[in-house]
């Protein structure tokens, strides 16, 4: 039987009433988990059994209950960190993407492999693991990289009095709501654990920036002692955090029963590389570090190029096309000044091309001159080096076995304020 949300609310009042403790979340995991399990197919529900409950009752939990429920404790642990009773890496995402990929892959597996062994308690309780970590790193209390508690931001923004002295972090996340994503459909994120380990973790990354665009209005909410504000936006960042905990769950349990979708298998033939944060983007922002200043002080885009650095206008190349060459706007690409090369983590044996239109952007471009190679796990795989009044160039680079994807730019003369640099329709693709 379903758990009821009414008894989400029962649960969450005492929570509110009793708690005060810096765990992303605290009690409302329960309503986000509970909310993911009950748009699951009925299929999966009835694979997870009595597990199904205790996925939101319980299991969601472990992460933070470590001292307390010793039983679980051990599906809250890595093998490659022997002796942490409680990881931090399960509550507060990493700047370097590659630490996350790891204790996201290193679940993903196990809860796989749990499952084709046929122990499903075991893979429910990691599952809630699994559950707890997207919903920390997907709660506004955790959005702001070394400052969980918002002692700095109280510096730049301070408090009413009514919040003076108090930290911030519990009010932020804790209160008495109930999540529904009613009539959402669960995506299927690969068909092998390498390829649902890499999309989990770009949702995931989608999940924090959410969160992000809601910390601030639950704060200035807090300081106005608006509580109907304060619930607004702490439920975006928590629909968000069930879509995909709801994704997990549907795509592990699909891995596990070998059970999936060939429509959905097939829409994961391709996927754009705009559409994911580099590992240059630190903690999925830019830091100063990677500012170019040629052709502007600035750093890479998507979807848009920006003039002069203050002007957002439409990616366009000049495209040839039959016998002559016209001009076409991209809705997808990335803008790129000279010498800030963008790295991507690839799945392991997932992809085998990497297809992009490359140039110079029209007009702005006319004087430059870029040098383009695409390099994987450290080799050049294809390179050009085309004058600002060329055509683009279509590329199309065997990445097959590739782990990691680089993308360069570097300007070959001419004037270096024209280098408007473009990688238009950058996708990865499964076929030949």
């Amino acid at each position: 039987m379903r758990p009821s949300f009414s008894s989400i609310i029962v649960l969450l009042s005492f929570a509110a009433m009793a708690v005060g403790k810096a765990l992303a979340w605290g009690e409302p995991h329960h309503a986000i988990t509970r909310a993911a399990l009950e748009v699951l197919p009925a299929w999966q529900v009835d694979a997870l059994g009595p597990e199904f409950a205790a996925l939101g009752d319980n299991y969601c939990l472990i992460p933070d209950n470590v001292f307390t429920d010793k039983a679980n404790a051990k599906f809250a642990t890595m093998d490659n960190h022997p002796g942490e009773v409680y990881l931090k890496r399960l509550h507060l995402p990493f700047p370097d993407q590659s630490e996350n990929l790891v204790t996201v892959r290193y679940f993903v597996d196990k809860i796989v492999a749990t499952l084709k062994e046929g122990k499903m308690g075991d893979a429910a309780r990691f599952m809630g693991t699994l559950c707890h970590l997207i919903e920390d790193f997907g709660s506004p209390s955790h959005t702001i990289p070394g400052d969980n508690m918002f002692t700095l931001l109280q510096q730049f923004m301070p408090p009413s009095e009514i919040m003076k002295g108090k930290l911030l972090h519990g009010p932020i996340e804790n209160g008495n709501f109930k999540v529904s994503i009613s009539g959402y459909q669960p995506q299927l994120l690969g068909a092998s654990v390498e390829e649902v380990s890499w999309r989990l973790l770009h949702r995931i990354h989608d999940g924090i920036i959410r969160a992000r665009s809601t910390t601030l209005p639950i704060i200035q909410a807090l300081y106005a002692d608006d509580a109907d504000a304060v619930l607004t936006h702490q439920m975006k960042a928590a629909v968000s955090d069930a879509q995909i905990v709801a994704d997990a769950i549907h795509s592990l349990l699909c891995l596990g029963a070998g059970k999936f979708d060939a429509e959905a298998v097939e829409g994961l033939g391709s996927f754009r590389l705009d559409s994911l944060w580099p590992i240059e983007a630190v903690s999925l922002y830019y830091p100063q570090s990677q500012f170019f200043s040629s052709p502007f002080w600035g750093h890479a885009r998507t979807g848009e190029v920006l003039e002069g650095g203050v002007k957002s206008v439409p990616i366009r190349l000049l495209i040839p096309e039959a016998e002559e060459t016209i001009e076409k706007s991209f809705e997808h690409g990335i803008s790129m000044g000279m010498g800030k090369p963008l790295n991507w983590h690839l799945p392991s044996g997932v992809y085998r091309r990497f297809t992009a239109r490359i140039g110079l952007q029209v007009g702005l471009g006319k004087k430059g001159r870029v040098e383009f190679t695409v390099l994987g796990d450290g080799k050049p795989l294809s390179t050009a080096t085309l004058n600002g009044t060329d055509p683009a160039h279509a590329i199309d680079c065997d990445i097959t076995g590739v782990k990691l994807i680089q993308l360069s730019t570097v300007g070959r003369g001419l004037d270096p304020k024209s280098n408007y640099a473009i990688w238009a329709e950058p996708q990865l693709s499964k076929s030949h």
